[in-house]
């Protein structure tokens, strides 16, 4: 395992330690909301207090951009963190939340780790060395088809401007599809792409620390990862589609007809030309 990423699992794994401890005294556990519908928690906070330490005990001059604290930092190398992806799922009991930590250098993602310590499954990827659950290397599914894929997506909780075309792409990908998802962790739905789980996935409004691990995961998988048009950009508008080379393909002419201006980010590479 390289040494940075083996230093993110360490740190993913103490911020697992403390989200399962606090899964036995949820009634006790401060919250506030942050926006509507968003909420942090001092599970978060700790989480990622304890993350960031880890990390910089090992490289103290690498930046930071992580979803409680922010941006720090100034360095060719960067860790992109969530403590606790699914903070509402965390707060319900229920157990659909991750630890997500990627590390960029110059602009690549070149480190990927999603812990999901709920059911202690460890994702992992090295750039160009592929990516895992636990010791089993992951594959993309092989499915060639949307019309019997199972399709992930979440809600646009913090770009509600969006919600009419979301539902429009809701009801085609209901009617075209096995079946669609939405489990409320943008990063193990990112993760199971990569793992076969799922066959696809799309969202609206999401954040870098959202995306960033997922998206080598499912690289590495031998997937593609871009916008709602299949371009770069889409770590800057949070506007994202995943998915098996065919099944990408088929998901983003689904979506097409209910892109909205707003929605298009007219960049000019294709993320099945150059593969993040």
């Amino acid at each position: 395992m390289h040494p940075m990423l083996n230093t993110a699992v360490k740190a993913a794994r103490r911020a697992g330690n403390i989200i399962i401890r606090a899964t036995r005294n949820l009634d006790i556990v401060a919250v506030r909301e942050k926006a509507v519908n968003d909420f942090v928690s001092d599970v978060d906070r700790e989480a990622e207090h304890a993350i960031i330490s880890t990390l910089h005990e090992a490289y103290p001059g690498h930046a930071i951009l992580a979803e409680e604290s922010g941006a720090s930092g100034s360095s060719e190398y960067r860790w992109i963190i969530d403590p606790l992806d699914g903070t509402t799922n965390f707060l319900h009991g229920f157990p659909q939340y991750a630890v997500s930590i990627a590390l960029e250098h110059r602009g690549i993602i070149t480190q990927a780790v999603i812990y999901d310590p709920a059911r202690n499954d460890l994702y992992t990827a090295s750039r160009g060395r592929g990516a895992f659950l636990n010791e089993s290397r992951l594959r993309v599914t092989k499915r060639l088809h949307l019309k019997s894929g199972l399709v992930g997506t979440g809600f646009p909780f913090r770009e509600m401007a969006h919600v009419e075309p979301y539902v429009a792409m809701l009801r085609d990908v209901m009617k075209g599809t096995a079946g669609v998802r939405r489990a409320g962790s943008a990063a193990l739905d990112l993760a199971y792409v990569a793992a076969g789980r799922l066959d696809a996935f799309w969202e609206i409004g999401l954040a870098p620390w959202d995306m960033a691990a997922g998206s080598l995961l499912i690289t590495e998988a031998g997937g593609l990862v871009g916008d709602l048009e299949g371009n770069e950009g889409w770590m800057d508008t949070g506007y994202v589609v995943a998915g098996s080379p065919k099944i990408f393909g088929e998901l983003l002419q689904m979506l097409a007809p209910h892109l909205t201006p707003a929605l298009k980010t007219r960049r000019s590479t294709s993320a099945a030309e150059v593969k993040q």
